[in-house]
């Protein structure tokens, strides 16, 4: 089994949600360049951007599991990346509002053992998010706290973006940036224990 487990994401609700886990673990954020990476289709695209992460730490570490994810919003056969501007995010909502959009997640574990790669796992999860109708009032406010901003879609589910969404079906945690329950088989088969228990 790889000598430890590395998160190789900056994003803080990433970390959170690999600490649901019981893993121990530590960051290492990946300066990978994301623009390199096709634009579509989405389940391809956040493949290997997940993957372009987890390489570009992996290759910096002799033995660990190293985790790569990349999330994107999809509307209308486009990918919503963070917005640029608060315009921007206000055109994201206005977009998004009264209606589904997908949210999609790759994830990349590699495994490295004496400076070498010696196996790798991918996966992607999709998750269906339905927004209720949105004011323009209640974007304003909502784009006026700075939280959209950072945020793939202009919005966070599990902050104050939570007014915004009336349904969700699938993965909640996908949309958060982590499918935690994909990514646990993952890792279970790599070895890792949850909890104390046996894998």
């Amino acid at each position: 089994m790889a000598a430890e487990v590395i998160l190789a994401s900056a994003s803080p609700r990433r970390e959170e949600l690999l600490c649901l886990l019981g893993v121990d673990f530590r960051v290492i954020p990946s300066e990978f360049d994301e623009s390199v990476v096709v634009t579509w289709p989405p389940e391809q695209h956040v493949l290997e951007s997940a993957t372009g992460k987890a390489v570009w730490v992996a290759t910096r570490i002799d033995d660990a599991l190293v985790i790569g994810a990349d999330t994107v919003v999809v509307v209308d056969d486009k990918i919503l990346g963070k917005p640029k501007s608060a315009e921007d995010a206000r055109s994201m909502l206005r977009l998004l509002s009264g209606r589904s959009h997908y949210v999609y997640t790759g994830i990349c574990v590699l495994q490295r053992s004496g400076g070498n790669t010696v196996r790798t796992d991918r996966d992607y999860v999709r998750t269906e998010v339905r927004f209720g109708p949105l004011t323009d009032e209640l974007i304003d406010l909502y784009v006026s706290t700075g939280e959209p901003l950072d945020k793939a879609g202009a919005y966070g589910i599990q902050e104050r973006g939570s007014i915004l969404v009336e349904s969700v079906v699938g993965d909640y945690f996908n949309v958060v940036g982590l499918p935690l329950y994909r990514l646990s088989r993952m890792l279970m088969s790599f070895g890792i224990t949850f909890f104390g228990q046996i894998a």
